[in-house]
Order: C-alpha cells, then sequence, then structure tokens
C-alpha cells in the first residue's frame, strides 16, 4: 500500500470568496485521504516553504483582480524562484483555480499565469477535467463548471456579495478539481515507487 500524496493548496484570498473555493479544493483532495495543506501566500513562513517543498503536489488560487492573479499571487510567485534554482518542484503536479465578479473576467489569464509559473518550475499540469456545463437548454447554473473552463476551477461571485455568495455549482467543481489532483497524484507517486522497484 502506498503512502498518500501530500498536496498543498498556496492561494490568496482578498475577499474572503477564494478562500472559500480554496476551503472546497482541499475537501475534495482530503476526501481522497490525501494529506492537504492549506497555504495563505501572503501570510508564508519557512515552515510552509518546506510543505510546499515535501508536497506531491501543489494546486495554486487567487482572485483574478484587472485581468490576472493578485498583486500577492505575483509577489509569492516571484519569491519561488529560489525553488526554480535548485529544481525543488521539479515533476510535483499543479492545478489552479480563480473566482471574479464576472463570469469571464478574463480568468482563463490568471489560470495561463499559473500554468506558465508550473511549466517554469517543469511542473506537470492536471487541467480540470470536466466538460463544460450550462450550454444548452437541458442545462442549467447548477452545472459543474457551469463557466466552461478546461485549465482549472473558475469561479463568479456577485461583486456585491460577500463569501457566503459563492455559487454552490463552483464550490462543486473546486471539489471536484481537489479531488482529480489528489487521485492523480496517488497514481503518479504508486506508479515512480513501482518503477523504482
Amino acid at each position: 500500500m502506498t503512502t498518500p500524496p501530500v498536496v498543498s493548496i498556496a492561494y490568496h484570498s482578498g475577499y474572503g470568496h477564494t478562500a472559500v473555493i480554496a476551503e472546497a479544493v482541499r475537501a475534495g483532495a482530503a476526501d481522497t485521504g490525501a494529506t492537504v495543506h492549506l497555504i495563505k501566500v501572503d501570510e508564508m513562513d519557512d515552515a510552509e516553504w518546506e510543505l510546499l517543498d515535501g508536497s506531491d503536489a501543489i494546486i495554486f488560487g487567487s482572485p483574478t483582480y484587472m485581468g490576472t492573479a493578485s498583486g500577492a499571487f505575483h509577489q509569492f510567485a516571484e519569491e519561488t524562484s529560489k525553488r526554480w534554482f535548485t529544481k525543488a518542484w521539479h515533476d510535483k503536479l499543479a492545478a489552479g483555480f480563480t473566482n471574479s465578479g464576472s463570469k469571464s473576467g478574463d480568468k482563463l489569464h490568471t489560470l495561463q499565469f499559473f500554468q506558465t509559473l508550473a511549466s517554469q518550475h517543469a511542473m506537470i499540469w492536471v487541467p480540470l477535467g470536466l466538460a463544460p456545463g450550462w450550454n444548452s437548454t437541458e442545462g442549467s447554473e447548477n452545472d459543474l463548471n457551469r463557466l466552461g473552463f478546461f485549465s482549472g476551477a473558475a469561479a463568479q461571485t456577485n461583486s456585491d456579495e460577500g463569501p457566503e455568495g459563492v455559487h454552490k455549482a463552483d464550490i462543486a467543481t473546486a471539489e471536484h478539481l481537489g479531488h482529480r489532483v489528489a487521485e492523480t497524484a496517488r497514481a503518479l507517486t504508486a506508479g515512480r515507487v513501482a518503477v523504482a522497484a
């Protein structure tokens, strides 16, 4: 029996909405038996950097502000350059999620920013793995992946609502992402053990 994978969620939340999504990602990953760490990138200490270094998968999360990840997340991304020099995150799994007030809101750019960051670290990107929802007369806003993103989990919360306004379908979509990443990490780590045997 293999050791449960370790999944870390490195995220920033400006007003609490993205924290709700991060918690849903955590719940989905934990449901598989994975060890999961929630790490706020604007409050990190050395121990949390070490948690990321020891993870099998890192899931990036940020609100989308002005068409990209938040300033706090960009600061974190720049600080990962120390890991780039040592190749500390080579071949770890990576994934991402974001939230904004608009249904599009240029969230794709934020997810692509995460993908580029992961690629620079030679990480392996795990996409959402869901067909788009809410794109036919038989669909509804309660469908998983209701906003139709493929790269990662995308959520929309009305700008005049607090964290309690995060849509239930977006929470369920984020749970799916966490579950998918953890299961992929389990398969990858088991495969590496088998190859090394």
